[in-house]
This record gives structure tokens, sequence and C-alpha cells, in this order.
């Protein structure tokens, strides 16, 4: 019988070794200050971030560019011990992983210049996406990071009322996000792929 580990029961703070001795292989976990969170990975969710990949995927190929979406991956920040974050779609920039202690032994980056871009898709955990991320991938220094709010969840003073599918694209400008919000017919403006041609309905409404 297996044991499923319930972050809302949680007694004490985990490290990022026991988080990964636990958790290491499994997707829908991550570590935040010794915390543990359920990602809620649903159907809609997954087929949201497939969407992003399949589109950056194309953009990566056209460009030319040494950078790869990864697949199954932890984000540790080598600033922390206790956090281990997971993002739904990671750019990672192949030229910088020999510089990765941990990259060739397992799936595991601490170096925010190894990734290009992240997007988040939102789930009920709702205040990591808007609040800690935020902050933690800026101080990282990724340059892009989407937060693809498909069901409106978030916090009206971050998607304004009356709450809405929203994408936010928080572009890196002097190791602050400067914000950008984009909804249904809007088209997308992406430092990072400039030729990207979609909108903003098209990425909320993937699982459509």
């Amino acid at each position: 019988m297996s044991i499923v580990f319930d972050h809302a029961i949680q007694r004490t703070p985990l490290s990022f070794d026991e988080f990964f001795a636990r958790y290491g292989g499994d997707n829908r976990y991550e570590l935040i200050d010794g915390e543990v969170f359920d990602l809620e990975p649903t159907g809609a969710h997954e087929e949201v971030a497939a969407f992003i990949t399949a589109k950056i995927c194309v953009q990566i190929d056209a460009m030319d560019l040494p950078w790869f979406v990864l697949q199954r991956g932890l984000l540790r920040p080598s600033n922390t011990s206790m956090t281990a974050f997971r993002p739904d779609v990671a750019v990672v920039d192949r030229n910088e992983l020999t510089e990765e202690p941990l990259w060739s032994e397992q799936s595991i980056l601490t170096l925010g210049r190894s990734i290009k871009f992240v997007a988040e898709v939102v789930s009920n955990n709702w205040q990591n996406d808007y609040a800690r991320k935020v902050e933690d991938y800026a101080v990282l220094g990724i340059p892009e990071h989407w937060i693809a709010d498909y069901a409106g969840l978030g916090g009206t003073r971050h998607i304004g009322k009356p709450k809405q599918p929203t994408l936010s694209v928080c572009t890196l400008v002097e190791e602050e996000y400067e914000i950008q919000q984009f909804r249904g017919n809007q088209t997308i403006v992406s430092a990072s792929f400039p030729d990207l041609k979609l909108t903003a309905g098209q990425v909320l409404q993937a699982n459509m």
C-alpha cells in the first residue's frame, strides 16, 4: 500500500534531500520553504501546459537556439536548501549546463541563468504562482515568466474584477519583472520569442 503525503498535515519542514527522497520522481509535488505543495495537475492544466510547450518548441527550432524544454525536472535555487520549484514549462539553455553541479546525475537545475523562460499554469495554489514564484524567478534572473490563469483563479488584485482568464507575461527589467496582461483576442508580446503569433485566448482555451 502506498502512502500519500498531504502537505496540509505536514508537521515539520522538509529539507530538499528529504523532499527529493520522497517525491523526486513525482511531478505532482514541489517544495517551498520546507512545505510540500500538491500542484493539482488536472487534465485542463496539463493541456494548457502542453500547448505552451508545443508552440515554444516551434519557436526554438525556427530561431535555431541551443535551448530545449525540460520535460521532467526541479529548479532548486542555489541560495536555499528548502525550496525546489517544478515549473510547468521551463526552457533550458544547453550551453549553461556544464556549470550545473547536479545535472549530469539528476534532472535538477540550481542556476537561474540556465533557464531562459518559464511558464506556470495556475491551480488552486494560485498564491504561489502570483507572489512567491514571481519574486524568486526574478531574483534568479529568469528573463521571461508566463502565468497562465486559464480558469481566472487568481486574486482580484492580480487579475482584476470581475475575475477572468488572464495570461500575465512577466519580463525582467533591471532585476524586476514588468508585467503585461493579455486576454481574449489580444496578441501575446514575448521578448524571448518575438515571432510568436498567438492570442491569449488560444493559450487559455487550449483545453477546449
